[in-house]
């Protein structure tokens, strides 16, 4: 799960992979025994209510079939919506049934290390949705209601995610250190380069190995590998068989794990594909975590390599923030907003005073000046709202995470980055790449650890 969160592969496209199902626990108990049919009555048996099965126990919590029917049907669905052929059912069910186990032990271990998400950072994740798909957070209630699932357990569905996220950030984000020698040996090496590394889209597919597992197993999910391997070869469409087979976090996604420069990912799948083109399938690689198929996707000019010579626009920007409340609806805020823009553009006030007047950012106090902003700086739709202006202009209320901004881009300029910038980009795309690398193993490990008992369904 990304980034932010990232890690939530909740950027929904909007059609969340959750849907309704009853809760976990105890089934319904069956009826007890009716008395004799009154005189008239019709002689009917009792009521009969199934009750709900277990399918599977992960430590000390359980999966029930119900649970299990939703989470499938809400793949399919998802599966559908992305275009790719679903696997057999069985297969599908089995792959489902995997990624529930594995979701059950991470936000059990979160659990155990009293890792809390309350209702507030749920709100805040909520709106964050809602702002990526340029929807309101009623508007996005709606459509997920519209799609089957109830609000409540999609919330409880995010509340799990978002532990999940908190604990990878202590158990791996946090462990991760970049000396000043990795950043130097970094920068040497991409400017040794010939030309930029570029950007890799690749989608993969991870037959894992267990921690310790005997050399029998391991022979036998290389023979899987080489096996799915031939079926590519064949023809095969790649995305079902990763919906079918994949172990990694991205299976029901076709296996893609999307758009990044090759610095930001493993250097064994940068070495894989490096010289394919698009389309193609890399060998077979070996890993800490098993054996990736990997599938060259499409590729970009970019990454690091240029950051220190290629030219770089900057925006110098200032802006008016505005969070609505109980005490200030949203309607107001926009309303305020609106006014304050027209003012500015009819020469009646100066932005910098409406900032220090109204923003409720760090920046009031500087008549909300950001100083310099690189591209990537800001989340998505100030960035996008901030590129569109010209020098002077303003923009029309735009809405993020934070609440509603008024933008004015003061000026532009184009020059190289400064060799802090390009420290920082480097120490970055070092961190990216051995989190990527750590997440996997972790969560390998959470499983490794867990008790799982399958019954049968």
């Amino acid at each position: 799960m990304d980034r932010s969160v990232a890690v939530l592969a909740l950027a929904l496209a909007i059609s969340p992979a959750w849907a309704q199902a009853p809760a976990p626990g105890p089934a319904a108990q069956a009826a007890p025994a009716a008395g004799p049919a009154a005189p008239g009555s019709s002689a009917r048996g009792p009521a009969i209510i199934e009750l709900d099965r277990v399918v599977a126990v992960v430590n000390s919590d359980v999966i029930t079939a119900s649970e299990l029917a939703a989470r499938e049907r809400a793949t399919e669905r998802q599966l559908r919506r992305q275009r790719i052929e679903l696997p057999a059912a069985d297969v599908l069910s089995r792959q489902v049934l995997e990624r529930m186990v594995v979701d059950r032990a991470l936000v059990q271990a979160a659990r155990e290390q009293g890792v809390r998400i309350d209702d507030a950072q749920i709100d805040r994740a909520f709106g964050r949705m809602a702002e990526s798909n340029s929807i309101t957070p009623a508007e996005l209630r709606a459509r997920i209601e519209a799609d089957g699932v109830s609000y409540q357990r999609f919330r409880d569905e995010l509340r799990d995610d978002l532990a999940i996220a908190r604990l990878r950030e202590r158990e791996v984000d946090s462990r991760i250190f970049i000396s000043e020698a990795d950043v130097d040996a970094f920068i040497a090496e991409q400017r040794a380069s010939d030309s930029s590394p570029g950007q890799y889209n690749i989608a993969q597919i991870l037959l894992r190995i267990p921690e310790g597992a005997s050399s029998e197993r391991i022979e036998r999910e290389r023979l899987r590998a080489e096996e799915i391997l031939r079926q590519l070869e064949r023809g095969a469409d790649f995305a079902r068989l990763a919906a079918a087979f994949s172990d990694a976090t991205d299976a029901l996604n076709g296996g893609a794990i999307g758009m990044r420069d090759a610095d930001r990912l493993p250097q064994l799948f940068v070495q894989a594909v490096a010289d394919l083109q698009p389309g193609q399938i890399a060998p077979i690689v070996r890993s800490a975590n098993g054996f990736h198929v990997l599938k060259l996707l499409e590729r970009n000019k970019g990454g690091l390599a240029g950051l220190a010579t290629d030219p770089v626009t900057q925006t110098h920007a200032r802006h008016i923030l505005i969070r609505p409340s109980e005490i200030l609806p949203e309607a107001e805020v926009l309303r305020r907003l609106v006014l304050v823009k027209q003012r500015v553009e009819n020469r009646e006030v100066e932005f910098a005073d409406m900032a220090r007047q109204y923003s409720v950012d760090g920046s009031a106090s500087r008549g909300g000046d950001l100083g310099w902003i690189y591209p990537g700086d800001t989340v998505g739709a100030f960035e996008r709202a901030m590129d569109a202006l010209a020098p002077g202009a303003v923009s029309e209320p735009v809405r993020t995470e934070f609440g509603y901004h008024l933008i004015q881009v003061i000026e532009r300029r184009t020059d190289t980055a400064s060799p802090e910038r390009v420290r920082a980009a480097a120490r970055q795309a070092l961190r990216e790449r051995r989190i990527e690398e750590g997440v996997q193993d972790w969560i390998r490990q959470v499983r490794d650890r867990a008790y799982v008992e399958y019954r049968e369904k």
